[in-house]
């Protein structure tokens, strides 16, 4: 665990500020949307709050984080509201074209591949740690990571080493 993660028995407000960035990401990855990810966002942590005294360790809170973020995600979809809605196409500047054209191909890929790749390259997640956190086996996640990879790879056409 990293050493600027506050404790299980540190304050709400502490576990908060410390995993704030990591559910805002996940939500955003997940909905590709900032509103919703906002949305996703405090409905979350408004969870988290009701159920804290549940939550008894370090792991457990960001495993807990991390499932919510994603099945809140999830919900956003379901609603009555989004089915009758149409997107709007959000403008995103980046500084080279190789990250808008990665950033837009991870986010063209299901749900399940979007989640996998925003645990593992951008939260540093372990195979193990995913596995935990999305109640997956670890030949689930390392198959879904595979499979991501290839699509990233047929989407990037191979011009990427990193993917």
């Amino acid at each position: 665990m990293a050493a600027d993660r506050p404790t299980a028995d540190a304050s709400s407000d502490e576990i908060i500020r410390a995993y704030f960035d990591m559910v805002y990401r996940l939500a955003l990855s997940q909905t590709r949307s900032v509103p919703n990810a906002e949305d996703v966002t405090q409905e979350v942590f408004l969870r988290f709050i009701q159920k804290r005294s549940s939550l008894k360790s370090d792991e457990h809170i960001k495993a807990w984080l991390i499932r919510v973020t994603i099945n809140c995600s999830k919900s956003i979809f379901m609603g009555a509201w989004n089915r009758k809605t149409v997107p709007l196409t959000e403008e995103i500047a980046f500084d080279t074209p190789e990250k808008s054209e990665v950033y837009f191909a991870v986010h063209d890929l299901p749900s399940k591949y979007r989640a996998v790749i925003h645990l593992f390259y951008y939260e540093d997640m372990s195979v193990k740690e995913i596995s935990d956190a999305l109640g997956l086996k670890q030949s689930t996640v390392r198959s879904q990571l595979f499979r991501a990879r290839e699509m990233l790879r047929q989407k990037l056409k191979g011009g990427y080493d990193f993917v």
